[in-house]
């Protein structure tokens, strides 16, 4: 099975974004340059996750490597929608992160969800665990570069489109809807 892999080293853009109404939102990351548009889907918490794991890998590039760590933005660079048309090129499976210390820059790879990513596959006891049905190397891939000022706006976007969505519950954390929800700390009672 042939896999492509979506390179942007750097792009034009690179941003987290959302199509939909809060409460049924689907999240992408785009990447654009070089004529082309790249959006591939995945999970709030995955967004949620790649910025918070990008500000650590920073801070541990500026204090292993004395990367210079860019100020965070006074005000929003990017706050434009997804470019259209958002077509999903796949779902993430796996993000990966990296930092290259030769050109200073920091590496995303999304990598799509493999068929064993979607449903709970538990090995029998008589398989050997090393076998692996559908390595890494054969799923499809967006892969971007980018320097650490961008990298320190795509947190801040990042950030801005999470808190975008439905506020959080104060007692239980989960989000809200408009008419309140059955709060598991309240007994299923409305409050």
């Amino acid at each position: 099975m042939t896999h492509q892999v979506h390179a942007f080293e750097p792009p034009e853009r690179f941003v987290a974004g959302t199509v939909g109404e809060p409460g049924d939102r689907t999240f992408f990351l785009q990447a654009r340059g070089g004529g082309r548009l790249v959006s591939v889907a995945l999970e709030k918490v995955q967004v949620s996750l790649l910025a918070e794991k990008l500000e650590e890998l920073l801070t541990e590039a500026h204090r292993r490597f004395g990367v210079e760590l860019p100020e965070t933005p006074a005000a929003p660079s990017d706050n434009e929608p997804l470019e259209n048309p958002v077509d999903e090129e796949f779902r993430v499976g796996t993000l990966g992160l990296a930092f290259d210390v030769d050109s200073a820059t920091v590496v995303i790879e999304a990598i799509a969800a493999g068929e064993s990513e979607v449903g709970l596959d538990l090995p029998d006891d008589d398989e050997d665990d090393d076998i692996d049905d559908e390595p890494d190397d054969d799923l499809d891939r967006l892969r971007v570069r980018l320097s650490p000022q961008a990298a320190r706006e795509f947190i801040d976007r990042a950030r801005r489109v999470l808190s975008a969505g439905r506020p959080p519950c104060p007692l239980c954390g989960q989000p809200l809807d408009p008419q309140g929800h059955l709060c598991p700390r309240h007994n299923g009672y409305h409050r």
